[in-house]
């Protein structure tokens, strides 16, 4: 946008802010270009594989180790076979910062509370190979569907997907996770460049109405941090209100939490906070790339414990479930939760509880369903521990590690999501293709990436082998460049498409 749109007030802001000279290169900044990104999924790729595999050029990003640029005037990644097969995701590359500096490590618990679209969990969920607990929470459904989209496209399986306030979550996980990234909602200051609407929400919504909100979230994860477990706080705005004067909330509030200074020299252009030192800032005229706040929160262990209390009787690191709930709103709540188990099991509503144990009745699969589940499993050099295993009428799920009998929540996902059974029979699903490399499972077709059939199968079309190919019977995982896009059924020298409606290339 043009910087003479700026709204008076938020330029007054800004000059108080950086001071004439520097608020000068900013309005600069107004007249350049902003530069798109895209990250490597490190779970599938490494970043030099993909630079060899993409037909455009790439240009690393300084502090992001699988982040690049592209030229968006030469470039449409959308529009490639690499990205229905999960190997990066669009993000502007200031975006990928929080998820860089989270200090993750595989088999951590990791909580994105803010979590929608889904550019930070993807990046989170990577950097975990695997191993420990991501739990992806957006408080809107339809933005948390978005958010599974692109976890599953990702090939991420230790997930749960919630769609829940930070609250209510904050309830269930006292003293949980060991790594917590706060993206919290803002006046989106930092965006103005890039996209002109920002501006008018800013006018409607501004700096005082976002930082009670951010605090109230911030709040809440903190109940949800194990002692020694770490909080990433960003926001994609300039405001100190939001922004320092947040986390000055959240130290004055928390006695056991202390701020960890974040490196500037990790990100060149950088600076350090406002009367906040420690905190890192992020704006568009000091780097490549769009404006955003960061901030690092410890929280501290005392002889093995945290002074900030969970939820009275629960065990600090467990889940506490419905154990939780007290008061006449939770009876509320439980009426509500009833109702919509009464939609779920009506085909309505929304997945909500895997417990891992198969309860005898009326949706208890019929053995032969079993077998055709079990003989398929053989099939996948993929572990598939029993006791994680929940089959459900609506899917067979893969839970994660922990995550056996998850509490009462809106869950989206849980797990991966393994496939269906159908009357005697079992369909893979296209979560499962995700998460698999192409050597685990033993029925491949694989198109190159030019191949216009790699195109025309992700348009849902039927697929001819060429000689040689086939014939193929039977469930096919199909590939481009070795990496799996979804499956088909083999018929002789013809391929039945099986790849998910929804994410078709249209």
């Amino acid at each position: 946008m043009r910087a003479e749109l700026l709204p008076a007030a938020f330029a007054d802001s800004m000059r108080a802010l950086l001071g004439d000279e520097e608020y000068t290169s900013y309005i600069k900044s107004f007249g350049e270009d902003w530069k798109p990104g895209l990250r490597a999924n490190g779970l599938k790729i490494r970043p030099e594989e993909l630079t060899a595999i993409l037909p455009w050029r790439l240009e690393p990003v300084p502090w992001v180790k699988t982040g690049f640029y592209y030229d968006g005037d030469q470039a449409r990644p959308s529009r490639h076979p690499a990205y229905y097969a999960g190997l990066y995701y669009l993000q502007e590359p200031s975006a990928m910062t929080p998820g860089e500096l989270l200090p993750v490590e595989p088999g951590d618990r990791v909580l994105d509370l803010c979590a929608a679209p889904g550019g930070k969990s993807t990046q989170l969920g990577a950097r975990l190979l695997g191993e420990g607990l991501l739990v992806s929470n957006d408080i809107s459904n339809s933005r948390a569907r978005a958010l599974l989209k692109n976890l599953e496209l990702a090939g991420i399986p230790n997930i749960c997907v919630t769609s829940e306030s930070p609250e209510r979550l904050s309830q269930v996980f006292p003293l949980y996770f060991d790594k917590i990234l706060v993206d919290a909602p803002c006046s989106g200051e930092g965006m103005f460049r890039r996209d002109g609407e920002m501006v008018k929400d800013w006018a409607l919504k501004g700096p005082a109405y976002y930082a009670p909100l951010q605090r109230e979230i911030l709040a809440a994860a903190v109940t949800m941090l194990r002692p020694g477990g770490t909080i990433l706080y960003s926001t994609c705005t300039f405001s100190r209100e939001e922004d320092e004067g947040t986390v000055e909330y959240a130290l004055n509030r928390f006695p056991d939490l202390e701020l960890k200074p974040l490196d500037t020299g990790l990100v060149p252009g950088a600076c350090g906070g406002i009367g906040l030192d420690g905190c890192m800032r992020l704006f568009p005229h000091r780097i490549k790339g769009e404006g955003h706040f960061l901030a690092l929160l410890r929280k501290k262990e005392r002889g093995g414990e945290s002074v900030t209390a969970g939820d009275g009787g629960v065990t600090a690191g467990k889940v506490a479930g419905d154990s939780a709930r007290t008061g006449t709103a939770d009876l509320r709540g439980n009426r509500r939760e009833k109702a919509e188990a009464r939609e779920t099991a009506k085909g309505r509503g929304m997945v909500r509880n895997f417990p891992g144990q198969v309860k005898k009745g009326r949706n208890t699969p019929a053995a032969a369903d079993i077998e055709e589940l079990e003989a398929f499993l053989a099939q996948l050099s993929l572990p598939v521990p029993r006791e994680r295993l929940s089959v459900r009428p609506e899917g067979v799920y893969l839970l994660p590690n922990g995550m056996e009998q998850p509490p009462s929540l809106r869950f989206l996902r849980t797990g991966l999501l393994l496939g269906e059974l159908k009357k005697g029979r079992f369909e893979p699903s296209q979560a499962l293709a995700m998460a698999l490399k192409k050597e685990q499972y033993p029925v491949t077709v694989d198109f190159t990436m030019e191949d216009e059939r790699a195109v025309r199968y992700l348009k849902g079309e039927t697929v001819a082998l060429a000689e040689g190919e086939g014939p193929v019977k039977g469930w096919c995982l199909v590939c481009a460049g070795g990496y799996p896009l979804g499956w088909a059924k083999g018929a002789g020298p013809v391929l039945k498409n099986k790849y998910y409606p929804g994410w078709r290339w249209m």
